[in-house]
């Protein structure tokens, strides 16, 4: 079974071969509307046969889209991660494109050396591939490829900035219709923000703001989170019930995400001086979901299931405790064979008629 990262990178290299499947597919039935019964390819003489250019056309580009998106996902998106939109985006067609010219002229000369059964280094060989890559048929269908590429790193780009999940729900149409959905929430928000922020200056602060949340991040894949709002210094994290409940996923990534912190320290002590440290409080209930807005179109969650569990997270500090969680989530989750579980008493929160129960925990 994958693991929820191995799975997120799954879902993020797909859509390279989907890509890449259908605009090799138009191209192949473009191709064929242009040159109908031809049995040639008027402008290199080569032989053309629609029935196995549908076949081995899609097949060499969904496998090519499947290679590409692997090296993005796993490397070269890491390489470019603090560059611009546009800058990312141009850079890295022009490493692929590179890439894919490179192993034509491979192939190319592979090819033609068989095909004249002399050695790689032969000029009749290298009269061939000249004249292949000098050739206006090759150099348009590499605008098409430069094309292919662009569009498949646009949606991924776009896809990291929305959110994967936002984004895929957006092409469903899950949440056109306003949906009910049971969601567990953590808002987690940095201790004493104001205090570093006025220590370090704002530009330094925002500075050490990507960077906490960046360290975050990781945690929250990793234990099926979805991060559904940024919120200032506070971070809003939504698992599906199922999903946060699953090997108590939702506590398992508040631990991971001050282990994650921990971790890097000597980082943040080098660049900041501080090692930022959080708080967080716990709920879960019943939220509507579903797109909002004209200009600008988001998917927006809507309950008192939010308003309670950041009442619950401002209650941190009067009890002086990282993590708060209301009775209703603890009563789902199984906690004691790992953690001591601690009942602080009823709060009447600020904003509610009815008092709810709150508890804090220590692992054992």
């Amino acid at each position: 079974m994958l693991s929820p990262k191995s799975k997120r990178n799954l879902y993020r290299i797909i859509p390279f071969a989907l890509i890449w499947l259908i605009f090799s597919i138009i191209y192949t039935l473009l191709e064929k509307g242009i040159l109908g019964n031809l049995a040639t390819y008027p402008s290199t003489g080569n032989p053309y046969n629609f029935s196995n250019n549908i076949l081995i056309t899609p097949l060499t580009a969904l496998i090519t889209g499947l290679i590409i998106g692997t090296i993005e996902i796993r490397w070269l998106n890491k390489l470019f991660i603090r560059k611009s939109f546009t800058t990312k985006i141009i850079f890295k067609t022009l490493v692929y494109l590179a890439f894919i010219i490179s192993s034509l002229l491979g192939l190319t000369i592979i090819a033609n050396a068989i095909e004249l059964q002399t050695n790689i280094f032969s000029k009749a060989v290298w009269d061939n591939v000249m004249d292949f890559f000098s050739s206006f048929a090759f150099w348009s269908v590499e605008i098409y490829i430069t094309g292919i590429i662009a569009v498949s790193l646009f949606y991924t780009e776009v896809s990291e900035n929305l959110g994967q999940e936002v984004l895929i729900n957006f092409f469903k149409g899950k949440y056109h219709n306003p949906t009910e959905e049971e969601r567990i929430f953590m808002f987690a928000d940095m201790r004493s923000s104001t205090t570093i922020a006025e220590s370090l200056g704002h530009v330094k602060y925002f500075e050490m703001l990507k960077e906490y949340y960046s360290d975050l991040s990781d945690s929250i894949i990793k234990h099926s989170g979805e991060i559904y709002q940024y919120v200032g210094d506070e971070i809003i994290v939504s698992w599906k019930l199922k999903n946060g409940l699953r090997d108590n996923n939702c506590i398992q990534c508040f631990y991971s995400m001050k282990a994650s912190l921990k971790k890097h320290e000597k980082k943040y002590q080098k660049k900041f001086g501080i090692l930022p440290d959080f708080k967080a409080g716990f709920h879960f209930g019943e939220v509507t979901i579903g797109e909002i807005g004209v200009i600008k179109k988001d998917i927006t969650f809507s309950g008192d299931v939010l308003n309670t569990t950041a009442r619950i997270q401002g209650l941190c500090n009067s009890y002086n405790v990282d993590i708060l969680i209301s009775e209703n989530l603890l009563k789902k989750i199984r906690l004691e064979t790992q953690f001591n579980i601690i009942e602080l008493g009823e709060n009447e929160l600020r904003g509610r008629d009815e008092k709810i129960k709150l508890f804090t925990i220590q692992p054992l």
